[in-house]
């Protein structure tokens, strides 16, 4: 039961960071990303795009205005390597990839998709989704751990910044032009 009320507090902590951002609103060949578009709530289907301008490799999400890496499971490691890989990543042909808040890996979560998971909204164009990924957000109650999610059963967990877990980097979609695949 706390495992779910933590869960809660973070997706409702996460909803509403997410409402709080103001985005510029820019023309782009489908409209994605207006500001008026992310704040709506979408379908599965609708809320993701496949990226065809950056070689469908990365994923817009309407809702939040972020840009994921599409293939999620394909680096682990400890935290620090986690945040050097994302500030390294060059994916479609882009630069500023970064290790996502746990706000922001949170928000991808979908409470209603039971475990063993992944609990993605279904119809997500993710490929698999495995375990635990990594969130730049320290605990501040343990500075030798950080948050992050288990797409397995949709918690929100503080593990060792030192073991080894899933990395999937994200980065901002403002002033995105882009093409849906």
């Amino acid at each position: 039961m706390k495992r779910l009320e933590t869960f809660m507090l973070f997706i409702a902590a996460a909803t509403v960071l997410a409402l709080s951002i103001s985005y510029r609103s820019h023309e782009t060949p489908v409209e994605l990303a207006s500001s008026s578009a992310r704040e709506q709530d979408f379908s599965s289907h609708d809320r993701f795009v496949v990226l065809a301008d950056w070689d469908n490799e990365a994923v817009f999400d309407r809702q939040t205005g972020l840009v994921w890496e599409r293939s999620a499971n394909l680096y682990f490691g400890s935290w620090a390597a986690a945040k050097k890989r994302c500030e390294k990543l060059s994916l479609g042909k882009h630069t500023g990839w970064r290790l996502p808040t746990i706000f922001e890996l949170a928000s991808l979560v979908d409470p209603n998709v039971p475990s063993p998971g992944p609990t993605l909204p279904s119809g997500h164009p993710f490929s698999a989704v495995p375990r635990f990924y990594w969130s730049s957000t320290s605990d501040l109650n343990n500075n030798a751990n950080a948050w992050g999610v288990g797409f397995n059963i949709g918690d929100v967990g503080s593990g060792v910044k030192s073991a080894i877990d899933y990395i999937w980097c994200v980065r901002d979609g403002d002033g995105l032009r882009m093409t849906p695949l």
